[in-house]
């Protein structure tokens, strides 16, 4: 992994998957929907299958939604799985 890629990873954690030998960013759901919200507004985070989200990749957003939860930014009203245990949504509301 170049410097560059470790410099800017470093607030946040690296989110990658290696797939046919080629290292590929994955999405950050959970800050995206984070910037997005207004100071107190509520939302749910969810897999966006159009760009590219898939169930097993969107299990990273609640390791990123509880970052964000810790640093005081968010609370984590719910989470909802599926039988497997898989989650599929996140309910955040945005403090700061």
């Amino acid at each position: 992994m170049s410097s560059d890629k470790l410099r800017f990873s470093a607030g946040w954690p690296a989110l990658s998957v290696f797939h046919n030998d080629k290292e590929e960013n994955m999405r950050d759901v959970a800050k995206e929907v984070y910037q997005k919200m207004k100071v107190g507004s509520m939302a749910w985070v969810r897999p966006v299958a159009a760009k590219g989200d898939t169930l097993p990749s969107f299990q990273t957003a609640h390791d990123s939604a509880k970052q964000l939860e810790e640093e005081g930014l968010i609370t984590i009203g719910e989470v909802k799985r599926q039988d497997d245990g898989l989650i599929e949504a996140i309910r955040i509301q945005r403090l700061a």
